[in-house]
């Protein structure tokens, strides 16, 4: 059963912190690659063709059953391992968590694949049975914006509830532009690739990306798993397959790459849509593309490369995610997946970078590059290394990944902390989009 908490008085404030130059409403990840062109992956084929709205209105939620709950006999709220600094006063999402049971706690980790044109039944009942608190819309859609809202108004209305109050989906794709654009059809425009947004004015970049921002808005979406923040060397240009080859990059210089990345963000954010930041520590370096080969490696890029520099200022913008690439970087962690690695999470993403907000991983459902582990070694690798949100565009990947999850949860107190901390990351997150009410 959901625990029941009581929600004190009190006016939510709606209003976000803004940075310069980006106002802080930004949020990351898309496929590192080459987009598979099979159904439910993140397809990034190339498409036929390359006013901000309110809270979606949706049918009445309904509380759901806490499903597979490993850690508590009753399916109630254990006692917790503390997540979150100690606070003088309890904070919305401090409520939110408190009332929430493992289940459900454990199903705000995730980021789940539908496809945007034809949501499969099957798969959105095995999301909601895991609680999974994230959606991204995969594949392709010609459907335009009307057709895309009734999509994500049906999901949204589904969300699960504490104490009466539901806990608001993010709702992400891929829309970048050029080649890797999800959504199109009417009310969409078609975006340029990232190399022609690139050779625009950061003014005239920022404008376009407000308005880009609105249409997905409109769509019902408050997430967008871009930009990409990717330097891909003049030398290297079309042989690096997850980026050049599609030119997804802003340009072949940190500073380009940096300057653009953080208007396009600042665009989103001014029309109140999420952006991530990707694809952590940098996939420029690379020729395999993760998303359609195993053993991706980078033999140049260290902890001081230049390449660090857009992530290193979009962080410093005020970006609330990151995604973080599942190639191996020899001259930081040549041990393990970038994904898999508490030196490039902990290490330089939250220490050397200052990073606080929401780590996403690239996709840990269909991607090559994680091929040789189990979904339940993926999920708790990612989590053991400091990592957030798990996106799996592959949803039948959850309920082996929530269950390790919760498994290793029962054995390991100082897991159980860090998936506590990580559940309250993306509680702020959804609380500062506006998806939480505690008024």
């Amino acid at each position: 059963m959901t625990a029941r908490v009581r929600w004190p008085r009190g006016r939510r404030s709606a209003t976000l912190r803004t940075a310069v130059p980006l106002v802080t409403l930004v949020l990351a990840s898309t496929a590192c690659g080459e987009p598979a062109l099979h159904v439910g992956s993140k397809d990034s084929r190339p498409s036929a063709t390359g006013q901000s709205a309110t809270t979606p209105r949706t049918a009445t939620p309904r509380t759901l059953s806490p499903g597979p709950d490993l850690s508590s006999a009753t399916g109630e709220a254990p006692s917790v391992t503390s997540a979150a600094p100690a606070a003088t006063t309890t904070t919305c999402t401090d409520r939110y968590f408190n009332g929430m049971t493992t289940a459900q706690r454990v199903g705000q980790l995730f980021m789940g694949g539908v496809s945007a044109a034809r949501p499969d039944q099957a798969q959105l009942r095995t999301l909601r049975a895991y609680h999974v608190g994230s959606i991204m819309l995969t594949g392709r859609s010609t459907a335009g914006v009307a057709a895309t809202r009734k999509v994500v108004d049906a999901i949204r209305s589904q969300a699960d509830q504490v104490a009466g109050r539901r806990v608001g989906m993010l709702v992400s794709t891929d829309q970048e532009g050029g080649r890797v654009q999800v959504l199109s059809g009417p009310g969409f425009s078609t975006m340029p690739s990232g190399l022609t947004q690139g050779s625009w004015s950061t003014t005239t970049l920022r404008a376009r990306a407000a308005d880009w921002a609105k249409q997905l808005k409109a769509a019902g979406l408050n997430v967008n798993l871009a930009p990409v923040a990717d330097v891909v060397p003049a030398s290297l240009g079309t042989r690096n397959r997850p980026i050049g080859f599609f030119n997804r990059e802003f340009g072949h210089t940190a500073d380009v790459v940096s300057s653009h990345s953080n208007a396009f963000a600042a665009g989103f954010a001014q029309s109140g849509v999420l952006t991530t930041i990707k694809h952590f520590p940098g996939l420029g370096q690379v020729i395999g593309n993760t998303d359609t080969t195993a053993n991706v490696v980078d033999s140049v890029t260290t902890a001081n490369s230049s390449s660090i520099t857009p992530f290193r200022n979009g962080i410093r913008a005020g970006s609330p995610f990151v995604m973080v690439s599942l190639a191996t970087y020899k001259k930081i962690d040549s041990k393990h997946l970038a994904a898999f690695s508490p030196t490039v999470i902990n290490q330089m993403l939250r220490t050397q970078l200052g990073f606080k907000g929401v780590v996403i991983s690239d996709d840990l459902g269909n991607a090559v590059a994680v091929r040789s582990f189990t979904p339940a070694q993926r999920a708790v690798n990612f989590v053991s290394a400091g990592g957030d949100m798990i996106l799996t565009v592959n949803p039948s990947t959850v309920p082996a990944m929530a269950q390790a999850v919760q498994a290793r949860m029962q054995q390991d107190a100082s897991f159980r902390a860090k998936v506590n901390a990580s559940v309250h990351r993306v509680l702020d997150a959804k609380y500062k989009a506006g998806l939480l009410t505690c008024s």
